[in-house]
């Protein structure tokens, strides 16, 4: 088993929580920006990128908060969350990515998730 090291970055979303959230926690949500293609059975979650196929299992979600994956082919505890956050004075929405990544990847999931967030904003039309 490696050790995995669990790393968070925030991104500025400029989105409702409701409709960011949709994005989040759907299959159509997510197919439109973290995978070519996402199906569901329940709680298993089927990703879909260049014809390969990744499976992850929802761990938990709460309706426009955040929601929690496991892959099933990792052998620890590691898990990926994203969880929205409204600012309580601004009203601004961020999204915070928890995840984990080997040592010397981190840096290179670090700018995979800024690529993925970044087609999200696009989706969303607030890049």
């Amino acid at each position: 088993m490696s050790d995995k090291i669990k790393f968070e970055i925030e991104f500025v979303i400029q989105s409702s929580p409701q409709m960011l959230y949709q994005y989040l926690a759907t299959p159509s949500g997510l197919s439109e920006w973290f995978a070519d293609n996402v199906n569901s059975r329940g709680e298993k979650f089927t990703f879909i990128w260049d014809g390969a196929e990744e499976e992850a299992k929802l761990l938990k979600r709460k309706t426009d908060e955040f929601v929690r994956f496991a892959w099933e082919e990792a052998d620890d505890d590691s898990f990926f969350e994203m969880k929205i956050i409204v600012d309580e004075i601004t009203k601004d929405v961020s999204l915070f990515i928890t995840d984990f990544a080997e040592e010397d990847e981190i840096d290179e999931s670090k700018m995979l998730w800024t690529n993925q967030v970044s087609d999200l904003k696009q989706v969303l039309g607030s890049a």
